[in-house]
């Protein structure tokens, strides 16, 4: 029963530039048949250019499967630490991409 236990887990490898994670206040979505892509920008105050800091790419079915997961988490914190407060939207500079894009 063990050696079947042992079977099902999965081996994940966090090295230490990865760990310390990359800061993002800003995530343009953008997606295709096939795939959706997040992108993942830094917007600093009075600087006119942000850059892309990281991108994701993942297939429909694990996107749905990140939303739930998020989801879920956002929940959980909100019971231990209170509500979120969703502040007013933005005014964003129009961007254009070729395909639907949605902010988060």
């Amino acid at each position: 029963m063990e050696e079947q236990n042992n079977q099902n887990q999965l081996n994940i490898e966090l090295t230490e530039d990865i760990a310390e994670g990359i800061y993002s206040n800003l995530a343009i979505i953008s997606h295709s048949h096939s795939e959706f892509v997040v992108d993942f920008i830094r917007l600093m105050p009075n600087v006119p250019k942000a850059k892309v800091k990281s991108r994701i790419v993942l297939t429909p079915q694990h996107a749905k499967r990140l939303l739930k997961a998020l989801n879920d988490n956002l929940s959980k914190y909100e019971n231990q630490y209170g509500v979120i407060l969703d502040p007013e939207p933005q005014m964003m500079p129009p961007m254009s991409f070729n395909t639907p894009t949605a902010q988060a």
